[in-house]
């Protein structure tokens, strides 16, 4: 007699398993514990197997015998439905082990080193915020153009066009990752270089006007936070190099006899070593922090550990203390103040672009020229410097007591 769901939920469990037989091999065992139990027997080559169908009363008494249909459907094909499922399953696990999010996490593992921390956690939290939720679980090899071009779209349409761009960008490491480790067949993303909106030019906030710079070195003289960190300042509106370059400065770069500071091409954005070179102030306030931080690898280590170098918001965090807005002044803004007034001061744009490290003229020619137009940057690094004290109006910002603030 086939079975009612009446039936199945006033059947009462015993001392051992019960099984009630619904028809066609369909039957619901009912466990000790009170568990009811799809199961399916069926033979193959006059071999009985049992084909797990779910539990009641998530799998209904009418899905149970949809299910059993099914399996007998293939039965009849001659497809066993147990080793089918089995098959299934392992394709299954396969294509999870190969999704999108899997292979990120392997790439994000093996590369997360190169980054600073905190990069390190904003590439991390950009993926399981914009790429995960939709691309996530898909088979990275199946992933097109098009769905990745989707989740692009939804990160536009919130305004976030430079984040569109830097998703894109890592989301082609992972799938060149994904290709050279076997897991696909190509990477997508080349199909989406003119798909996006254009990134807008991004612009660091930086003072120009020589009253306010004078205004700028008289708080960075007065500054009251740590002592390294008014080192930091102030070798960063001497020097202008970027804020990555002026964090992770290492003693072992500098040359204080010479009045040298030779940046390895390993730390550079264009990858081509940088001399920068040190007026006397700036040699004044190295050698006051080297009795510092001089026994260390770091000019700037972090408060923490002597082991890394300052964060990345030091320097920023610093000019906020000072009373500048992100809007006013950014630690990357002494590059456009120095570049501004030394343009205007007349000196030579292509010498002032050197001292940038910006984008290289000539690949060939800039591999054997790093120290290009090195005398007259060396007078112009100078005379930045000593402009800087005459904009204190008379008020050295370097003197032979560098004063430490507590």
């Amino acid at each position: 007699m086939p079975l009612s769901d009446v039936a199945i939920r006033t059947a009462k469990p015993g001392a051992k398993p019960i099984k009630l037989f619904d028809g066609g091999g369909l039957y619901l065992l009912l466990t000790p514990r009170g568990s009811r139990l799809w199961r399916m027997k069926y033979r193959v080559a006059g071999k009985e197997k049992l084909l797990a169908l779910g539990a009641y009363p998530t799998v209904s008494l009418k899905d149970a015998r949809d299910r059993c249909d099914e399996a007998r459907k293939k039965l009849a094909a001659g497809y066993d439905p147990g080793e089918t499922r089995k098959v299934q399953k392992t394709v299954a696990k396969d294509l999870a082990a190969n999704s999108f999010e899997v292979i990120a996490r392997e790439w994000f593992e093996l590369t997360k080193d190169k980054w600073e921390t905190e990069y390190a956690k904003l590439i991390m939290h950009r993926l399981e915020r914009d790429m995960f939720p939709s691309l996530g679980k898909c088979p990275i090899a199946g992933i097109t153009p098009v769905e990745l071009l989707a989740a692009l779209r939804r990160i536009e349409k919130r305004g976030a066009i430079d984040t569109a761009h830097r998703s894109l960008q890592k989301c082609g490491q992972i799938f060149r990752y994904a290709v050279v480790t076997g897991r696909a067949d190509r990477d997508p993303t080349t199909d989406l270089r003119e798909a996006l909106r254009p990134a807008p030019k991004q612009h660091y906030a930086s003072i120009k006007d020589p009253k306010e710079v004078g205004a700028l070195v008289r708080a960075i003289r007065d500054y009251q936070g740590a002592f390294e960190t008014k080192c930091a300042l102030v070798i960063g509106i001497l020097t202008f190099v970027r804020p990555g370059e002026l964090r992770k400065a290492e003693w072992s770069e500098f040359d204080l006899d010479q009045a040298e500071w030779r940046i390895p091409a390993s730390r550079m954005k264009m990858k081509e070593q940088h001399i920068v070179p040190l007026s006397k102030q700036s040699l004044t306030v190295l050698k006051e922090l080297y009795s510092v931080t001089g026994q260390g690898r770091y000019l700037f280590p972090c408060v923490r550990t002597s082991v890394r170098p300052m964060s990345e918001n030091t320097v920023n965090a610093a000019l906020r203390r000072l009373g500048y807005t992100r809007e006013e002044m950014t630690g990357h803004g002494f590059r456009s103040t120095a570049s501004t007034l030394l343009n205007e001061q007349g000196w030579s744009p292509d010498a002032i672009e050197r001292q940038l490290s910006h984008g290289e003229r000539d690949e060939v020619r800039g591999a054997y020229n790093f120290a290009e137009y090195l005398p007259v940057r060396r007078k112009m690094m100078q005379a930045w410097a000593d402009y800087l004290d005459t904009l204190e109006q008379g008020a050295r910002i370097i003197r032979s007591q560098f004063p430490r603030a507590g």
